[in-house]
């Protein structure tokens, strides 16, 4: 059995991750995906939904004759990823709290 996701944790770690490095899509995709179980269907409406925001920026680089899409954090992706990791943090207490064996 999985646990589900929110929409807002699912935009914390690509938040998170894209404040390592720049990512194209499907590489971000691999790098999530290396750690959590989510599709890469569900990751586009994710990046567009920080665009929309304006927590990512996008640019095109060539590669073999094509343009890959980057995606990069910005100081305001950077502010909503600290209230995400602070809200995190007392999510985690809470949720282990409940959770702890007696």
């Amino acid at each position: 059995m999985a646990i589900q996701m929110s929409s807002e944790l699912l935009d914390g770690c690509v938040l998170a991750v894209l404040d390592q490095e720049d990512y194209y899509g499907y590489a971000l995709t691999q790098r999530i995906q290396a750690t959590i179980s989510v599709s890469e269907s569900t990751l586009y409406p994710v990046l567009r939904r920080l665009k929309n925001n304006q927590f990512v920026t996008t640019y095109d680089q060539p590669y073999q004759g094509r343009n890959r899409r980057y995606y990069q954090i910005t100081a305001q992706g950077r502010d909503e990823l600290t209230r995400i990791r602070q809200d995190w943090v007392i999510f985690q207490a809470n949720i282990d709290a409940l959770l702890k064996e007696r």
